[in-house]
């Protein structure tokens, strides 16, 4: 087991107050998750997909705005709270016993203040939005801070997250919107909720190995021998769920054509991850980047080519 390093080291405490302050701020940054901007692409794509079907190509600027701050903010606060309820287990994790809470440089009372600043920074910036949005917001930040705590038992904690934080902004982006709820945010929600449990279930592949030593539950260990299998069949059930968003808005071949790339990416992912080696797994999850920016790049055509 990683031995866990001290709250604070000499030099640490006796370097002057700028210094202090300095180390402080970036050690806050990397507990937000800041220098890993990948996470927030991931659940910024899905935000910006219902922004533009919801606003037919032109979103509101200032909903726009909102919700890019937004998901920034609330992605901070996911990292931070995720990271206070798994202090005490990520030092046991070769990928995570490096973070801030768990090698003891930031204390857990620091990590719930900074939770709550992000919080309230949140609710600041959705109270600029409609009463319906804001409704959402609520229920949404309490699946979000339920998250931590349900992975303790449910054994598909990725499917949970595309739930709870993956896939959300999508009914908030139709409501600030447009102020409804149609079929087609559900669908889309559907996607992204599928999506979310795919990368993370990739994600868990790299953990595998420490998971099942310390007990911790995941998707990549329900599925055992068959995890290439049910990530293939949760990819196609997304590609799947996207061409029904595409069908329903009566989208042309822009559209089709950043659906489709999105699926030769999945493909990618599944050479990727063949030997399940951790390398391979890890390149597999940041790829899903390019997958959330090949469907918008397929619908920003759409609009701009539309006839």
């Amino acid at each position: 087991m990683a031995a866990v390093s001290p709250e604070l080291e000499p030099p640490y405490a006796e370097a002057p107050l700028s210094q202090r302050l300095s180390r402080r701020a970036v050690e806050y940054a990397r507990l937000m998750r800041l220098d890993r901007p990948v996470g927030t692409w991931l659940l910024l794509w899905p935000a910006l997909w219902a922004l533009w079907i919801a606003g037919a190509g032109r979103p509101d600027p200032r909903v726009l705005t909102v919700f890019v701050l937004g998901v920034i903010v609330m992605r901070a606060a996911g990292c931070v709270i995720n990271d206070f309820v798994d202090r005490d287990i990520d030092p046991y994790v070769r990928r995570t016993r490096d973070r801030p809470l768990a090698a003891r440089r930031v204390t857990p009372l620091e990590a719930l203040v900074l939770f709550a600043v992000l919080i309230a920074m949140a609710l600041i910036l959705v109270t600029r939005l409609d009463a319906l949005t804001v409704k959402l917001a609520c229920l949404g930040a309490l699946l979000t801070i339920s998250y931590p705590f349900v992975k303790r038992f449910f054994p598909l904690p990725q499917l949970y997250l595309g739930i709870s934080f993956g896939g959300w902004s999508v009914p908030m982006a139709f409501a600030a919107q447009t102020g409804v709820l149609p079929r087609v945010a559900w669908v889309l929600y559907i996607a992204a909720v599928i999506w979310a449990a795919i990368y993370d279930t990739i994600y868990a592949m790299v953990d595998r190995e420490d998971d099942l030593k310390i007990g911790v539950k995941s998707s990549a260990i329900l599925f055992a021998d068959m995890d290439r299998l049910l990530i293939g069949v949760m990819q196609l059930m997304m590609v799947y769920a996207l061409l029904l968003v595409g069908r329903s808005m009566h989208y042309g071949p822009w559209y089709r054509g950043g659906v489709i790339a999105a699926g030769v990416l999945f493909a990618w992912q599944q050479w990727l991850i063949r030997k399940r080696d951790p390398a391979g797994c890890l390149r597999a999850f940041l790829n899903n980047q390019y997958v959330g920016l090949a469907v918008f790049i397929g619908l920003l055509l759409q609009y701009v080519y539309a006839e």
